[in-house]
């Protein structure tokens, strides 16, 4: 079984309890205006170019079989819409100005690497976690990692923002141990003008998760501007305190870090403008969880 995977970081700490491998899939069905991942939008291979590595040594039109890459006197002029996504380029490039995003992978291949550190994962409680994008667009492929994760008595978490079938979700839950739910807003108009989708199925299938009696881990993202009022954060509050035993909740601050990859991809960058938060808001956003009787904690 293969499906689309544009990286996988071991000993990663944040993505989980203990050291983990997590394995970033591509393809999502929400546009979140803050995101950091961009890469993880489309479902199929990409080329990323940085400019700023390019020295505009040629070598990329050299090889370019449609002509898509032009030499000249100022530099290396690409056109994308002549891109064939051959990946030559990426070859010749000493400078890693040109990059490939994303590959098909097969499940057992990728497994392998996740197997090699076990040693960590036993003497820290980690595992394997599979974000994305949203994994779970790749149901097949996902299970197939899952299956052999569990055989191999591993834990296992998957990031989901729940935009997916009540079906997937079902055909998985039996090997998740931790579900890491994104919520990024309570009301439904606005959630969809800066995710471009409702919530009304996100929060279906989160209620669904915890009335399944999922271990449930709700992390929101907290960006200035579009989340971090304090209604916004009551509202959350008071759907969480209605679920049967969702207690735990993470609070993850916005940070811009993510415009070299929205131009890489020549895809313009919502971000720009955005700031970082305020000292103090996530502290006083934690107090309100708390107050409901929510367990927020940044860990």
């Amino acid at each position: 079984m293969t499906g689309s995977v544009f990286d996988v970081q071991r000993f990663s700490i944040h993505d989980g309890p203990g050291i983990r491998t997590t394995v970033f899939m591509k393809g999502c069905s929400l546009r979140c205006q803050w995101c950091h991942n961009p890469e993880s939008f489309n479902g199929k291979a990409e080329l990323e170019y940085f400019t700023g590595k390019c020295t505009s040594c040629g070598r990329c039109a050299a090889v370019c079989p449609e002509k898509a890459m032009v030499a000249g006197p100022e530099g290396v002029r690409w056109t994308r819409e002549l891109c064939a996504l051959c990946f030559s380029c990426v070859d010749a490039c000493l400078n890693e100005a040109r990059v490939r995003v994303g590959e098909e992978k097969d499940s057992a291949d990728i497994m392998k690497t996740v197997l090699r550190d076990m040693p960590f994962y036993k003497n820290s409680g980690g595992g394997v976690t599979f974000s994305g994008g949203e994994p779970l667009l790749q149901i097949d492929f996902l299970l197939e990692m899952l299956k052999i994760a569990k055989d191999n008595g591993m834990h296992t978490v998957v990031e989901t923002a729940g935009n997916v079938s009540e079906k997937s979700f079902e055909r998985v839950i039996g090997l998740v141990d931790l579900f890491l739910f994104d919520l990024k807003l309570m009301d439904r108009e606005r959630h969809r003008t800066v995710t471009s989708v409702s919530n009304e199925r996100i929060l279906d299938n989160l209620q669904r998760l915890d009335k399944a009696g999922a271990e449930i881990l709700v992390r929101i993202p907290v960006i200035p501007g579009m989340n971090d009022d304090d209604e916004n954060m009551e509202a959350t509050a008071a759907f969480l305190t209605g679920t049967t035993s969702i207690r735990r909740v993470e609070l993850l601050p916005y940070h811009n870090m993510a415009g070299h990859k929205y131009a890489g991809l020549g895809l313009e960058n919502p971000t720009k403008d955005f700031s970082m938060l305020p000292t103090g808001k996530l502290d006083a956003l934690y107090e309100i969880l708390r107050r409901s009787g929510m367990n927020g904690s940044p860990g």
